[in-house]
């Protein structure tokens, strides 16, 4: 089977083969039409899914994939979030979110200036293309957990689903 995934940054792309390992995996350069820095579980959730939807649309009979890294506030501070989505064969869409961590302040207060995670957290860490690495998550669990490894467990959540309601 044929799996497109909508985005060409390595960390999610080597998600999407982790977890589908028997099949081909395609990057696309699609849009999320969402802010270039989604700062909501809706508006990042909104992201992965027209993501999925622009893969499975040019590419019927097989699965698009949507990952989206976000932020969202809780409790008046700052949580990384991502979400992802499938869309199946036949067009039945699935979601799942993962990990969750409170950023630090001197971050947070430069996401609300406008500018967007890969780009603080590049000048924040002193270090080039985090977000295509171990991602803002690397840096705040000491590299325990890659952006790769969070957006893994989402496909995990994703697949499973997909393979239980087949």
């Amino acid at each position: 089977m044929k799996i497109y995934i909508g985005s060409m940054n390595p960390a999610k792309i080597k998600a999407v083969k982790n977890v589908f390992p028997e099949d081909e995996v395609v990057e696309m350069d699609v849009a999320s039409k969402v802010s270039l820095q989604p700062f909501s579980d809706e508006e990042t959730m909104e992201g992965a899914v027209n993501r999925a939807r622009e893969c499975a649309s040019m590419n019927p009979d097989s699965i698009g994939i949507g990952l989206e890294g976000g932020v969202m506030e809780l409790n008046e501070e700052l949580y990384l979030c991502n979400w992802g989505a499938l869309i199946s064969e036949n067009g039945k869409t699935f979601l799942a979110s993962g990990a969750r961590i409170p950023l630090p302040h001197e971050v947070a207060a430069q996401l609300e200036k406008g500018i967007e995670l890969g780009e603080v957290m590049d000048e924040f860490a002193q270090r080039q293309d985090i977000r295509k690495k171990e991602g803002a998550i690397g840096i705040f669990t000491n590299e325990l957990v890659s952006r790769e490894e969070m957006f893994t467990h989402v496909m995990k959540l994703l697949k499973g689903q997909y393979h239980f309601q087949q």
